[in-house]
């Protein structure tokens, strides 16, 4: 317990010691905010002094607007936005997309802005943020193909940029911070349009030939999942679904239906996915691809038999299970780079996502009306004129682009001897 001593400037001060201090230890009250101060002082003579010159210095801090204000760190305020972020968002965002977060914050922004007090977090601390970032190479560096060190992807810093407004806004909820600091990148505010990694016409023709040839030759215990990751293509490349609402799906999930306007069979999906539950309808292609997943008997578990034994009658699966149950992204890859399709022109790797690409612009360059691909999709057209209208050739229109304006022939300038009298 500390126990008060003596009271200097008008009792403005109190000294006092600790129980366990040999020390002078100083308070005083400014502005409604309790301040302490070590005397270091042993002697209570030369502690008065001490704490005379420290109450003063503060005086003066107060009149020149120079005292800072004790603000909570950015430390607790990122611990505080990941509690309450991981209770609200649940069942609306996967674990996996709040530990994102958590990780962006403990491996970057934390070591970065965890010291500092929440209002100091300015414009300019994040574009020094942004410096140092784009100069390091993370914890395990990619090395491009001219050798060279690769840093951090524009969208890798955008994301930590993210994850740390979502940390500021917490704060502005809370009362600790005014406002939010402008974060806008200052330079390069609109990137270079490029396109995701997609299997042209050819290419997609390409990739089924070699999954049907490669589920032929595979024998065993590996041609179920042969034959399964090539209607894994096909069906991707005539729903563009997700790879994760993919996985979701159920086959109660899909209904074969007829299309009233053509005539065709198509299939109806419901997706389970990140933006929720949402509907497909597919391309007629799908539906054959259904309909061998249906018949396409389960996989019998490898166990060892008596030599009476038979083995199990193999099943048919049910609507409760999963339409691709596994996961065939080795030999999907196996595929693509035995066929010299894992990598596109600008050196991108194609990955299962590529197929949701795919059946977007295979749609785009059929002149398909481009809200209506959004709707099917589950995304908006701003994003498909983003990253897959601008690259695709059958977007422009010819005729409307090459408009000639028709030559006058014979056309001369108007002079007065052209005129009439009462008009000249």
């Amino acid at each position: 317990m500390a126990t008060v001593r003596h009271e200097i400037m008008d009792g403005k001060v109190k000294l006092f010691k600790r129980d366990r201090s040999k020390y002078w230890q100083a308070e005083t009250h400014i502005n409604g905010r309790k301040h302490r101060f070590s005397t270091k002082e042993e002697n209570l003579q030369k502690a008065k002094s001490s704490a005379e010159d420290w109450y003063l210095t503060l005086r003066g801090k107060v009149r020149d607007g120079t005292l800072v204000k004790k603000e909570i760190t950015f430390k607790k305020v990122a611990e505080q936005f990941l509690k309450e972020y991981v209770i609200i968002t649940e069942g609306e965002r996967s674990p996996k997309w709040v530990q994102g977060y958590e990780i962006r914050l403990r491996l970057h922004l934390v070591p970065f802005f965890g010291d500092l007090g929440i209002s100091e977090i300015t414009a300019g601390k994040v574009q020094d943020y942004r410096v140092l970032r784009a100069g390091q190479a993370g914890r395990q560096p990619k090395i491009n193909t001219s050798g060279k060190v690769k840093p951090p992807s524009r969208s890798t810093i955008h994301d930590e940029i993210v994850a740390l407004r979502q940390v500021l806004k917490t704060a502005v909820r809370r009362g600790w911070l005014t406002h939010m600091p402008d974060m806008s990148p200052p330079y390069k505010t609109q990137g270079k349009i490029v396109h995701r990694p997609w299997f042209s016409p050819t290419e997609y023709k390409e990739l089924y030939k070699a999954t049907r040839e490669y589920a032929n030759t595979k024998t065993g215990r590996y041609k179920w999942n042969a034959e399964q990751l090539h209607d894994f293509v096909l069906f991707m490349g005539n729903t563009g679904l997700r790879p994760d609402e993919v996985n979701n799906l159920q086959h109660r999930d899909v209904t074969i239906v007829k299309e009233d306007n053509t005539g065709e069979r198509i299939l109806e999906i419901e997706v389970r996915g990140k933006r929720g539950i949402g509907f497909c309808k597919s391309m007629p292609g799908a539906v054959p691809v259904y309909e061998r997943l249906k018949a396409r008997p389960k996989p019998c578990p490898h166990i060892r038999l008596r030599k009476d034994e038979e083995p199990p009658a193999p099943t048919l699966p049910t609507r409760s299970e999963v339409l691709f149950p596994g996961n065939n992204i080795k030999m999907f890859n196996e595929v693509l780079t035995k066929s010299g399709l894992k990598f596109d022109r600008d050196g991108l790797p194609r990955t299962a996502y590529s197929l949701r690409h795919t059946y977007i612009c295979l749609r785009l360059i059929d002149n398909a009306d481009i809200y209506q691909i959004a709707k099917n999709c589950r995304t908006s057209v701003e994003m498909i004129e983003k990253f897959y209208g601008a690259h695709i050739k059958n977007r422009l229109d010819a005729k409307a682009i090459n408009v000639r304006q028709p030559k006058n022939v014979g056309f001369r300038p108007e002079t007065n001897a052209d005129l009439d009298e009462d008009e000249y």
